[in-house]
């Protein structure tokens, strides 16, 4: 039989059946036999001891009903799930390539059986062609009968077992790059909601905010926050909405945004270390900064 489960696949697949529904440990055993057509079935020593590991990693949980354990999936175990969305569509078109494996070497085994039956048979036809047929050969008749019926049976099972794993793994790759397509969106959205708020803001910051977004004049004062180059920054940033285009999105929403407060903290920093900066444009600074921090807070709040 050929493998099932590669390293650490079984614990991912175990959290899936969890999320479907809280299970004790025995029907976990049950539906991954059904889901296998009956071609696999883990043993108790294989699960139990991984949901042992899961609950001790604080993945799952457990209640004791009517003197069975109930394990049920947590919220840490739902978002190691769907971190590993991609993973896990991969392992449903694993189980459908398996369970295709399986229901052929089945087959091979049914073909080869029925045909040394098939000529066991007429060698005992042969040997007896002038004889009244008897039990042993009705009996002969039927096992034949029964080896093809469920030589057909396993073959339809496993085919529909196939396409339904198949429509899974289509729709969780789905729903992977539409989160992901998401994400994208909600990061450039924060970018324009910080490039909007230095536009309008004076002052040193709006003057960095210009260096930042390139529409800054070489050579300006440290005191002309408001002046020509802020206005010439807010201009560019209103009318640039691509800033940091090269920061491609990773597929993870956190760590795009702290490369592009990262990319503004040093942008920033270098025109304040190129302009040279006061003490009272600091003390401005930090009043935008901290309507910014506010507008961002609203922002994330509305999000969750």
């Amino acid at each position: 039989m050929p493998p099932v489960f590669a390293h650490g696949r079984l614990r991912l697949y175990l959290l899936k059946l969890l999320d479907e529904a809280p299970r004790h440990g025995y029907e976990v055993i049950r539906l991954l036999e059904e889901r296998f057509q009956g071609l696999y079935a883990p043993s108790a020593g294989t699960v139990y001891p991984r949901l042992a590991k899961l609950e001790a990693e604080g993945l799952v949980t457990h209640a004791t009903e009517g003197g069975r354990k109930v394990y049920s999936i947590t919220d840490a175990g739902r978002a190691e799930l769907a971190d590993r969305g991609g993973e896990l569509a991969d392992l449903e078109l694993e189980i459908r390539d398996s369970v295709t494996e399986l229901a052929a070497e089945i087959r091979d085994d049914v073909r080869g059986a029925a045909g040394d039956l098939r000529r066991e048979m007429r060698a005992a036809a042969s040997a007896s062609a002038t004889q009244v047929e008897d039990e042993s050969w009705k009996a002969a008749k039927e096992d034949l009968r029964k080896a093809r019926q469920e030589w057909k049976e396993q073959a339809r099972r496993a085919k529909d077992e196939s396409r339904r794993a198949r429509e899974e793994a289509q729709q969780a790759r789905r729903q992977a790059k539409e989160a992901q397509e998401r994400a994208r969106e909600e990061v450039q959205r924060i970018a324009g909601q910080l490039q909007e708020q230095f536009a309008k803001s004076g002052g040193v910051l709006g003057s960095l905010a210009g260096a930042w977004l390139g529409g800054g004049t070489q050579g300006a004062s440290p005191a002309g926050g408001a002046g020509a180059a802020g206005a010439a920054g807010a201009a560019h940033a209103a009318a640039d909405g691509d800033w940091a285009a090269d920061l491609a999105p990773t597929g993870d929403p956190a760590r795009d945004l702290d490369r592009l407060l990262d990319r503004f903290r040093d942008e920033v920093r270098d025109a304040a270390r190129d302009r040279g900066v006061t003490a009272a444009q600091v003390a401005e600074a930090r009043g935008h900064l901290k309507a910014a921090s506010g507008r961002l807070g609203t922002t994330f709040g509305a999000g969750a």
